[in-house]
């Protein structure tokens, strides 16, 4: 559905208040509106409606997307990514179910955006615990909700805080903090250099609290997840697999140098292996996410 969908796009090169501005030109739905149109889409494949489904939420994807503007990610290529979350749900939404679109569609979102950062960031592996990934996500807004906003280490007694309440240990919430440590910008400053139109920062942020049916959902799809990524190994040969395993599924990856040694090879050809294996591993993963109910 996505490429029969035409949609305003942030380039890399473009200016976020002009793209807020024009999908601000977009509707929000009724209820009623919404409903109907999610049956025309659910029943008759009449892509007109998806659109407008499409199209009346890309506010809601803003808006989350802020939410992880601290990442160091260019916030167009995170802005798209909730864009793929977002025309996912509507490929999957069921108005008969009684809930709200942008209900549903929030989770995707988030997911969508949540799996292209842990990609991106290296320090963050497939092979970290639920608690730490928790961690690298919600470190921010306990600080915030902290008022532990100053530079540099946390507090004592912030650290045992955020510690207790994420369920980590203290040492790795210190950790975090110092990968994470770095510029950021004021919640207060405009979106706009001219500091006309288009609000705050703080304007676009989202609650990030999870209801209920969000965290059920998040726990079934983690052990999706887990079971998908042990059945994609399977398309790896042996020795794909231990560099694969060595180099992106531990939270201490072993060195070029140490694998080639192992392997009789050079850096450059395990570097080569790693990068066709993770490719190996996504198509297979991506193959079984398309062949599962309902996708």
């Amino acid at each position: 559905m996505a490429t029969a969908l035409s949609i305003p796009t942030l380039n890399a090169d473009g200016h976020l208040s002009r793209y807020l501005g024009e999908i601000r030109k977009f509707p929000l739905l009724e209820r009623q509106e919404e409903f109907m149109l999610a049956k025309r889409w659910r029943e008759h494949g009449d892509t007109a409606a998806a659109h407008r489904l499409v199209t009346s939420h890309l506010r809601l994807v803003a808006k989350i997307a802020m939410g992880y503007r601290g990442y160091g990610l260019p916030i167009a290529e995170i802005v798209s990514e909730g864009n793929v979350g977002l025309m996912q749900a509507v490929k999957r939404f069921d108005p008969d179910r009684g809930f709200r679109l942008s209900t549903y569609a929030m989770w995707w979102i988030r997911a969508s955006i949540q799996e292209y950062i842990l990609h991106s960031w290296s320090l963050v592996k497939l092979g970290t615990t639920a608690a730490q990934k928790k961690l690298f996500f919600n470190l921010r807004r306990a600080k915030a909700q902290m008022k532990a906003i100053e530079e540099g280490d946390l507090k004592p007694e912030s650290v045992k805080k955020i510690a207790q309440e994420l369920n980590v240990t203290e040492d790795e919430v210190v950790s975090m903090n110092r990968r994470l440590a770095g510029p950021d910008h004021s919640l207060n400053a405009p979106l706009r250099a001219d500091g006309e139109g288009a609000g705050e920062w703080q304007d676009w942020l989202v609650d990030d609290r999870d209801n209920q049916e969000v965290i059920l959902g998040e726990s079934q799809e983690l052990k999706d997840r887990q079971t998908m990524l042990s059945k994609a190994m399977e398309v790896l040969n042996p020795r794909e697999k231990r560099i694969l395993q060595e180099r992106r599924l531990k939270d201490d990856p072993a060195t070029l140098e140490d694998l080639s040694t192992e392997f009789n090879i050079s850096r450059e050809r395990v570097r080569q292996i790693e990068v066709r294996a993770f490719e190996k591993l996504q198509k297979s993963m991506r193959k079984m996410a398309n062949a599962r109910p309902g996708a």
